[in-house]
């Protein structure tokens, strides 16, 4: 296989001031994801999850180790990396077509004063909108262009800040929680519809969800990150990837029902979520082909 991989985190570590006291997040993290990839990240509730995130688009710098897009550290936010959030971040003054451009407005700021009075402003504008319709339709909302994001329903929110980030082109979409407000029926329809997406836009993807079905169903690899494991000093603190699988790819909802699904499931749920299940870091499934250690395992 290639070498090439997008995404590189080498023994990073995150620690936080906590009562006066550093409290370790994440633990030595090693990871390396090809372009294309879709990968589900899952973990008890605190473990870091959307902290990996924050590292990743460049929000946060670790306290050791390195952050690495395309070779070159993650030093601050650029256009390469797009989130979507839990909450739709849209702005509520603004249309749908006008939240869909705001992104590619804000880049130019330091230029638009100087080109709001003449056409080649009006033409470039022009264009972001054409582009901004033309994603609009792909997402059936283009008959909702002039709404505003109240006048919605929870789903089409969310198509609008999924368009929102899209529209940027970035290498790599990061979703924290993205589908974590809606209700089960629209939410199965909003993962048909990003796997539909993924599939048309070549995009990679990192997608943070607390539902372990919907991260088996949508993932090509599944990130486990667990504070509950041991090893031979006893010094335990912070969450590592205690599971970093292959997955077969999405497919088709029945998939869900399976027994193959169903005994995944179950093992997920042991490894990263069971807190007196403490496996030794020697145990850790780290089966998929891109799975690394700087760090020894015994």
């Amino acid at each position: 296989m290639s070498d090439i991989f997008l995404v590189k985190l080498e023994n990073v570590h995150q620690r936080y001031s906590r009562d006066g006291k550093m409290a370790t997040v994440l633990n030595d993290i090693d990871l390396k994801v090809r372009p294309k990839e879709l990968v589900t990240l899952v973990g008890p509730s605190g473990c870091g999850k959307s902290t990996l995130l924050r590292l990743i688009l460049g929000w946060e710098q670790p306290k050791s180790g390195t952050v690495q897009i395309d070779g070159v550290d993650a030093r601050s936010p650029n256009r390469d990396r797009g989130i979507v959030f839990q909450k739709y971040s849209l702005f509520p003054h603004l249309t749908v077509l006008e939240n869909v451009i705001f992104g590619l407005e804000l880049e130019q700021i330091p230029f638009i004063w100087k080109w709001i009075w003449y056409p080649g402003y009006r033409r470039r504008r022009k264009s972001w909108v054409n582009e901004a319709k033309n994603f609009l339709e792909r997402m059936r909302l283009a008959e909702h262009a002039n709404k505003y994001p109240h006048e919605l329903s929870g789903g089409m929110q969310q198509r609008v800040a999924i368009a929102q980030a899209l529209i940027m082109k970035p290498k790599i979409i990061l979703m924290d929680e993205p589908f974590g407000a809606l209700d089960p029926g629209t939410r199965e329809d909003m993962q048909i519809f990003l796997l539909e997406l993924w599939e048309q836009y070549d995009m990679t993807i990192f997608f943070v969800t607390h539902d372990l079905e919907e991260a088996l169903f949508l993932g090509t690899r599944i990130i486990v990150l667990s504070p509950y494991y041991t090893d031979d000093d006893g010094k335990v603190g912070g969450a590592k990837i205690v599971m970093d699988r292959k997955l077969p790819g999405p497919a088709a909802t029945r998939v869900k029902y399976s027994p193959e699904f169903n005994q995944l499931l179950e093992e997920v749920k042991k490894r990263g979520f069971e807190e007196s299940y403490r496996q030794h870091i020697s145990e850790f499934d780290l089966s998929h082909p891109d799975s690394w250690r700087t760090a020894k395992m015994d």
